[in-house]
């Protein structure tokens, strides 16, 4: 038998799974978010584009990926994660190409669905489907952390990007139309690389040695079968399961404050200060850097520690405050600051968060109901976005909108507490012994 070097096999797994998915998801966000950054110029082209419009198409993205997201988990689940995702990114890279060209509201709500539509199931089927093949459980707050660091990194380079292509125009389209199509290109490139590079179980890839492929399955089929034990989900056991109708509830409330956030905060901003959009770009990174680095210490230490629910509670807590005294001040420098609490909170435990379905959901009913659960946080997503354009049209301010998502954030940091993670109703002390049964396997190699 070779000998297996863990940290060896760890770095590998960073390098080839970690990596390759950390940068879909970069290229995903982007693309996602830049309309926000594009509607500074573009209502100057297209008078058309008022708040109540552009609140519309940035939640009805949402519903794209609520209509699609629990069909498209369960097929990757049964044929391929890795293919599911590169077919994922091609065709929400094209529907970006197409964004550049809308000129009716029809058009505009159009391409939002259908991005949507495209993109919907991408982070389940991550973290349910394709994760646990290569993570263990003890491993998996890491990996997801690490990989969720992509949703403040595209803000970090996208922001300033969006920020200086707003201002230039080549080929005679304007800044607007070029931020669309040169955000869409990366994605249309890496989806071929993905589908042949990233593999879908151990077995499958030949940067590993027998005894790493060896070891990672056994730990995978202990791990699933320890579960089984107790109860095997079916799919519509899981959508019943309360702790997941618990979940669905929490990321809603979240999710609210989480989008309502990113699609206004540009404007916000721009609002108060009157920066140039170049400017303004820069200053948005700013935040994101500060809740880059809290979400990195809260992944190692919720993995260090074992604990998921009081490291996601006291992030939420501190989003709530954030977004709850933004609109108490009048200055730049103190909005930044509290743009700088609203991120961390509203950021930095998503990595943890996604960590505790798998906890007690294996297979197709994980994939199915990360899915419905992400679901449930995109009908936040339509909400928050409208919710803001409602309040600044009928109010002439964002005011009430600000409380109305730190009272929601506040409310799921609340009921986060009340959650039992447990290993199919084996309390959370058990991971204890799960750890110890994974290194036992390692000592009998």
């Amino acid at each position: 038998m070779e000998a297996l070097d863990l940290q060896r096999l760890k770095r590998k797994r960073d390098l080839r799974i970690i990596l390759p998915v950390f940068l879909v998801s970069i290229i995903a966000c982007i693309d996602r978010v830049n309309v926000a950054y594009a509607k500074l110029t573009m209502t100057a082209d297209m008078p058309w584009l008022t708040p109540e419009i552009f609140g519309m198409g940035a939640g009805i993205f949402f519903v794209g990926y609520l209509i699609f997201e629990v069909p498209g988990s369960l097929v990757a689940a049964k044929f391929s994660a890795t293919k599911w995702i590169a077919r994922i990114m091609f065709t929400w890279g094209l529907v970006c190409v197409y964004m550049a060209f809308v000129k009716t509201p029809s058009e505009f709500y159009l391409c939002r669905f259908l991005l949507g539509a495209s993109e919907a199931s991408l982070y389940p089927v991550i973290y349910s489907v394709l994760f646990p093949r290569w993570f263990a459980a003890g491993e998996r707050a890491r990996a997801t952390s690490l990989m969720l660091t992509s949703l403040l990194i595209s803000t970090i380079i996208g922001a300033p990007l969006a920020g200086v292509l707003l201002e230039t125009s080549l080929f005679g389209l304007h800044g607007w139309q070029e931020l669309f199509i040169l955000e869409a290109l990366p994605a249309l490139a890496f989806a071929v690389y993905f589908f042949f590079a990233v593999k879908d179980r151990p077995e499958q890839a030949h940067w590993l040695t027998d005894a790493e492929k060896e070891y990672l399955n056994k730990v995978y089929e202990e791990e699933q079968a320890a579960m089984h034990r107790v109860k095997k989900y079916t799919v519509w056991q899981a959508f019943c399961e309360p702790k997941v109708l618990k979940l669905c509830f929490i990321y809603f409330l979240w999710v609210v404050g989480f989008w309502g956030f990113n699609f206004w905060m540009p404007t916000v901003l721009k609002g108060l200060s009157g920066w140039s959009t170049s400017l303004l770009g820069g200053a948005i990174a700013i935040p994101m850097i500060a809740a880059l680095v809290v979400q990195v210490i809260i992944g190692h230490t919720s993995t260090k520690t074992g604990d998921k629910v009081w490291h996601v509670a006291g992030a939420l807590l501190v989003g709530a405050i954030g977004l709850g005294c933004s609109p108490l001040v009048d200055s730049m420098g103190m909005a930044l600051f509290l743009v700088c609490l609203s991120a961390i909170g509203i950021y930095a435990a998503m990595g943890v968060w996604w960590t505790i379905p798998t906890t007690f959901l294996t297979g197709p009913a994980a994939a199915a109901s990360v899915a419905l659960i992400n679901s449930c946080g995109n009908i936040g997503g339509w909400v928050g976005p409208n919710m803001m354009a409602w309040v600044q049209t009928n109010t002439g301010a964002f005011d009430l909108g600000y409380y109305i998502m730190a009272a929601f954030m506040l409310a799921a940091a609340v009921l986060v507490l009340t959650v039992k993670y447990r290993w199919n109703g084996e309390v959370r002390e058990d991971m204890a012994q799960l750890k110890a049964e994974e290194e036992a396997v390692l000592a009998t190699e």
